[in-house]
């Protein structure tokens, strides 16, 4: 049996524990036994991310999307201290979507690493709004009303781990498309829409659970109120999923949106395969033309006012919770950790209690409240430690 403890501060109490771990589970957390010698980090439960789409060259929405690129992406997350994942395969013809998911569930059948911090996959799309601004960096030319075979053709050949997708509720037949999804366990998210309230209500009522990357996939001008956006804000029913990059929503909006959201949103990085890359000009699937500009911001290179996904990484997105969302460490942490968790239905994730899976996170900060992750567990193995 294996069997070991870590000890650090708890995020949010300060208070110093030790948590044991025996067979990929945690056993016990109790008050440090001793007193620990040097710096004590923080310990959290393991990040958990619901929106990754690749980064530092590795793509989810590569053609064709190659076992590299799987593993690629998990040894990064883990690095950056994400102990479990969810690839972002966004809008596609249906066999470029098609092999994209079955290259992942085929990786995580023979990868044990992919298959411990792969929590499922996000299909961002190809049921969205065609217009400009809310479609984003989807290609136009493969957005479509949802279909239900196609869809069940896209989880089978998953092995059935695709977990979320991501839908304009204006789509012709949507409402009955999210009940059908979200009856069978999917949890369905609105995204990259325009639709009117009648027709986010009809969303919400049919089992939508989740605003995907609320405040952007929108026009970049849109009447004071009502809008889609203040609409989802304000709608308890919905989580929300923010990007806390500095990017894709200003310090002031990410600010007033948590405070709107109180105890329902989580953090994402929306990370692409040109995260991590040197500024320049590149061709990526993700708004084809792409600028990476120096201070990390991606942008389509024919309008810089539209996002090509982000560049940051989640120990960036902890620090900017507190840094430019004035959260406490606590929230920002359990926005990362036992709110996705909810999301997924994944009680056994996001949280350090006995039986819970060994997945955790141990952090240091800085005087300067930049934070870099000392060592990352995933099911009671080191998968990256400084």
């Amino acid at each position: 049996m294996e069997m070991f403890k870590r000890t650090g501060k708890i995020a949010g109490t300060g208070a110093i524990v030790d948590v044991h771990v025996a067979n990929g589970v945690i056993a016990s957390v109790e008050p440090s036994a001793g007193t620990p010698e040097g710096e004590v980090p923080w310990i959290s439960p393991g990040w958990i991310d619901l929106q990754v789409n690749g980064y530092a060259g590795f793509d989810f929405n590569a053609q064709p999307v190659e076992t590299k690129d799987v593993l690629g992406v998990t040894e990064r997350m883990n690095r950056y201290g994400v102990t479990s994942y969810l690839p972002t395969v966004i809008t596609g013809s249906f066999e470029r979507i098609k092999q994209a998911v079955g290259q992942i569930g085929r990786v995580c059948d023979e990868y044990e690493s992919a298959a411990a911090s792969i929590a499922g996959i996000h299909v961002e799309g190809p049921y969205l709004s065609g217009e400009d601004g809310p479609r984003g960096a989807h290609p136009r030319e493969h957005i479509r009303e949802p279909d239900y075979e196609e869809w069940r053709q896209l989880q089978k050949e998953s092995g059935n781990r695709i977990k979320m997708i991501t839908v304009a509720p204006e789509r012709e037949g949507m409402a009955d498309f999210v009940k059908r999804l979200a009856e069978e366990g999917i949890a369905v998210c609105i995204g990259h829409t325009a639709a009117s309230p009648d027709q986010l209500d009809a969303a919400v009522e049919a089992g939508a659970v989740l605003s995907t990357h609320l405040g952007n996939g929108s026009h970049p001008v849109l009447a004071r109120h009502p809008n889609y956006i203040w609409h989802q804000l304000g709608d308890d029913r919905l989580w929300a999923s923010f990007i806390p990059d500095g990017h894709h929503l200003a310090p002031a909006v990410l600010k007033s949106m948590v405070r709107a959201k109180r105890d329902r949103f989580v953090f994402v990085t929306d990370c692409v395969a040109l995260g991590g890359m040197p500024p320049g000009t590149y061709r990526s699937l993700v708004g084809g033309e792409v600028e990476v500009h120096a201070n990390g911001r991606l942008s389509t290179a024919h309008n810089p006012n539209i996002l090509a996904g982000s560049g940051v990484t989640m120990p960036e997105c902890v620090a900017n919770g507190i840094r430019l969302a004035g959260l406490s460490m606590k929230e920002t942490i359990e926005a990362v950790t036992e709110r996705p968790a909810q999301v997924l239905g994944r009680m056994d994730l996001g949280r350090l209690v006995p039986g819970a899976a060994a997945d955790i996170t141990l952090f240091r900060t800085d005087r300067d409240g930049n934070v870099a992750v000392v060592e990352t567990i995933v099911k009671g193995k080191t998968a990256y430690v400084e």
